[in-house]
């Protein structure tokens, strides 16, 4: 990096950069983790003839604890797209208008979670609904690791709720889909053939401004084989869109191969793949109590205003031990000879 040419080639140099930020993202924590354990060493072999220093001994075990914990969290980040970025694409499901705002407010929530851990949050596509909340929107959120830590949210997420749009003040139920991909490089071994896509122009939709609803700049493009649909219109140019969406689309078919992978490997140990776009995998209850619970591992949030401001990684971490113990348990299994 300090070399003058360095920046030449920006599309490799900040390749490189984000390699260097993947890598800062373990070594820093395990570097942090050596420190305290010296400290720990040292605070042990004096804390024998001094109260003082051994009175501060469990706190610095729990923080070495914590740094330990954080780091095995970091060691199951080892899938074959995990530290790529990430595509977020939500959309409301059935629940009506509060399934509209219930979209937003994940739309929100994922946001936070990415600003507060030093991501970058880029709006690709926004379709906002006419009454209130958004039908759909995709953000890229990029950062080391953001694959592998978002992953395991692609799924229904539940939300019930007392209405704020129900005069009468009932409880609601609603529903919005949330499905993450990565955002694999050019140079990924995908091959999209040009005959297999079917590419749309329209006006782009939002807000206001120069560029929206004067000119046909938005693109959306289908992948006949898949059925697979990608749409932006967040960029001023129609060839910028159609890079975009083309970068989407082989971001979820790279997420359906790895997916294919999956189905694979557990119908060879004679076990359903647990997730998927179409399962229910978490509820937030904020009427009669405030709850959040994974249906997968049983982890729950008593604080739904905590969890709505982006503090969901007890979620994420909580997920990647679960799908680690449930590859472990697959791999024991007896395989069925044929």
């Amino acid at each position: 990096m300090s070399q003058p040419s360095f920046w030449a080639d920006p599309e490799k140099s900040q390749a490189l950069v984000s390699e260097l930020k993947e890598l800062r993202a373990v070594l820093k924590p395990m570097d942090q983790a050596l420190k305290e354990l010296e400290d720990v060493d040292a605070m042990i072999e004096l804390g024998e003839e001094s109260p003082e220093i051994a009175a501060e001994l469990p706190e610095a075990l729990q923080r070495l604890e914590k740094l330990v914990n954080e780091l095995e969290v970091k060691s199951l980040l080892n899938g074959p797209h995990d530290s790529c970025n990430a595509i977020v694409s939500i959309n409301a499901r059935d629940g009506g208008t509060d399934a509209h705002d219930w979209a937003e407010m994940l739309l929100r929530m994922y946001i936070n979670w990415a600003e507060a851990n030093g991501y970058e949050v880029e709006l690709l596509d926004r379709v906002d609904n006419d009454v209130a909340g958004i039908n759909s929107a995709t953000i890229a959120i990029r950062g080391p690791m953001a694959y592998g830590y978002l992953k395991g949210e692609t799924g229904i997420h539940r939300l019930v709720r007392i209405s704020p749009f129900n005069a009468e003040g009932k409880r609601q139920t609603s529903f919005a889909a949330v499905d993450v991909t990565p955002e694999v490089k050019n140079d990924t071994e995908i091959e999209i053939r040009e005959e297999d896509i079917e590419e749309d122009v329209f006006r782009a939709s939002g807000p206001g401004g120069q560029h929206v609803n004067k000119t046909s700049s938005a693109v959306r493009i289908t992948h006949i084989p898949t059925g697979i649909v990608v749409a932006c219109q967040s960029e001023r140019s129609q060839h910028q869109n159609r890079a975009m969406a083309m970068k989407m689309l082989r971001a979820k078919l790279a997420r359906l191969e790895e997916e294919k992978r999956e189905a694979e490997m557990a119908a060879k140990y004679e076990a359903a793949p647990k997730v998927g776009f179409g399962s229910q995998i978490r509820s937030y209850f904020q009427h009669p109590e405030q709850r959040i619970k994974d249906a997968r591992t049983g982890h729950t949030e008593t604080s739904f205003q905590a969890v709505m401001d982006g503090e969901i990684q007890g979620f994420l971490d909580a997920y990647l031990r679960w799908k680690a113990a449930e590859d472990a348990a697959r791999f024991r299994s007896p395989v069925k000879s044929n």
